[in-house]
């Protein structure tokens, strides 16, 4: 099948463009708002963009959301992983709810203060990054009055459990993140191969 993006005819029950970008690791962004409420949501479009300095961003797709808002207003944010553990908390957190609710609390999580700003961690994820926001690079939006926005973010502290190291490296085994997949589909990472890189 083929279709233009412009039109978006597709002819099938739902959207696929979603579905044809996979997995995508989920950023479970902490922020803080202006009054020191505590703000905590999922965002499946996010992912690591440089290694130095090491950097991250996520995507605000439609109305403003408080995570958006909250960091260009404060300047900081937490990316906390989202595992097979902790996949209903997750869940839990992207429920539309006003910038008054503490997500920590709808979930019934533990925060856990960090070193070098202000939003706090989610205490049982395995792995936390620190961030400094950079900047929000706007881009087009097909709906009015919506905001479609990248929001970038220089990570200045990371937080790895000691019980998910093996033999110095980070163990996904003992992780089990999670990533979307599309539709209301979700998966696990299960299986880890190696493959050295071709010799010159």
């Amino acid at each position: 099948m083929f279709y233009e993006t412009k039109d978006n005819k597709h002819g099938l029950p739902h959207d696929p463009f979603k579905s044809c970008i996979v997995p995508r690791p989920i950023g479970w962004i902490t922020t803080l708002s202006a009054e020191g409420i505590v703000n905590l949501a999922p965002y499946s479009f996010f992912n690591g963009v440089s290694t130095d300095p090491p950097m991250v961003m996520f995507s605000n797709n439609g109305p403003a959301k408080d995570s958006l808002v909250n960091c260009e207003a404060n300047g900081e944010f937490v990316a906390n992983l989202a595992n097979w553990e902790l996949r209903d908390q997750m869940n839990e957190t992207s429920a539309a709810v006003g910038p008054e609710v503490d997500e920590f609390t709808l979930a019934g999580l533990e925060t856990e203060p960090a070193r070098l700003v202000k939003p706090p961690r989610v205490k049982a994820a395995p792995i936390h990054l620190e961030c400094l926001y950079h900047q929000t690079v706007d881009l087009p939006s097909n709906t009015p009055g919506t905001r479609n926005a990248i929001v970038l973010g220089r990570i200045i502290g990371i937080h790895i459990k000691d019980e998910v190291l093996t033999d110095g490296m980070v163990d996904m085994s003992k992780i089990k993140p999670i990533a979307r997949l599309g539709y209301l589909d979700y998966t696990r990472v299960d299986l880890v191969f190696t493959m050295p890189r071709p010799a010159v």
